[in-house]
């Protein structure tokens, strides 16, 4: 019975935490986000994270020098089902925030102080190869054995947070925002794994910027980690992404503020008294050409069922 409950715990820690940065778009860095889960496996997820340093809820936005201090309280739920065979993690994310935001707009110093929800996200991956859906002792197997797995996601950025149109700085962007995303896990070794995701963000207008329409190239991401298992429900992970594009366009003004920028971190996950976790990550960036240039904490308390 220990062991099937740390093998619950360890097949959901992870795939909920792609949605639990929602300081910026394509910055993430979400290991295991392919990894399976037994059918049935619930997830519920309550987070902290902090992120310091050239930073905002959107990166594209005509602000130079910015220093910022955000926090983030969020709660996830994941739910593991069977769709048609495959197993399929879907996710749903409600952050709130609270920062201060410092910066200067055509020269002129701004300082703006928010506190309010942030902008709802909904995640579905779905295994394409190397993980059919399956039973506790099924994915036990796949522990011992790991396989090459396959996988496709959709995250989708719904609107839902405060917005001022007159303010620069808002908790949330007042457009829609999605992701389609593939993913591989490759076993180099049964404790050692690979993992890579290429995936695009495309957006929708934001047609009440400060009384103007702006729209947003699509930007391109990339993320890879190298994840080391320590035992049932404990591993750690090297993190690096990679993203571009994201030129922006303010009533048919093309701006000069096209991201081309890299991060990396790690990620360490731990259970305990057989249902419970904690997940702790931290990182910074390492290539910035417009924003991006901060460093990102969080902790989270996790907690499994069936």
């Amino acid at each position: 019975m220990l062991a099937r409950r740390f093998a619950l715990v360890f097949g959901a820690l992870l795939p909920v935490f792609g949605l639990c940065n929602n300081v910026a778009f394509a910055q993430e860095l979400a290991p295991r986000a392919y990894w399976p889960a037994p059918e049935g496996t619930n997830v519920l997820v309550a987070g902290y994270q902090n992120s310091t340093g050239d930073i905002v809820t959107d990166p594209a936005l005509p602000i130079e020098g910015v220093e910022s201090d955000i926090d983030f309280a969020q709660v996830s739920y994941q739910r593991t089902l069977n769709l048609f065979g495959r197993t399929t993690n879907l996710q749903l994310n409600l952050p709130y925030t609270r920062g201060l935001t410092e910066g200067f707009v055509e020269g002129e110093f701004r300082r703006r102080q928010i506190s309010a929800l942030a902008d709802a996200r909904v995640r579905v991956s779905v295994n394409l190869h190397g993980a059919p859906s399956m039973d506790a002792a099924e994915f036990q197997a796949l522990r011992a054995k790991p396989r090459t797995i396959v996988g496709a996601s959709l995250l989708v950025q719904a609107p839902t947070g405060a917005y001022e149109s007159d303010k620069l700085i808002n908790a949330g962007t007042n457009r829609w925002g999605v992701k389609p995303a593939l993913g591989i896990i490759y076993p180099l070794r049964p404790t050692w794994l690979l993992e890579f995701e290429l995936g695009a963000w495309f957006f929708g207008d934001n047609d009440n910027f400060q009384q103007q329409t702006r729209e947003q190239e699509p930007i391109l991401s990339s993320e890879f980690h190298l994840v080391k298992r320590i035992r049932p429900g404990f591993w750690a992970s090297l993190d690096l992404n990679y993203y571009a594009g994201g030129r922006t366009t303010v009533d048919g003004v093309v701006r000069d503020d096209r991201q081309q920028n890299s991060r990396m971190g790690v990620t360490m996950v731990f259970p305990f008294k057989n249902r419970h976790a904690m997940r702790f990550a931290y990182s910074t960036g390492m290539a910035t050409e417009s924003g991006g240039d901060f460093d990102n904490f969080s902790l989270n308390y996790l907690y499994v069922w069936r």
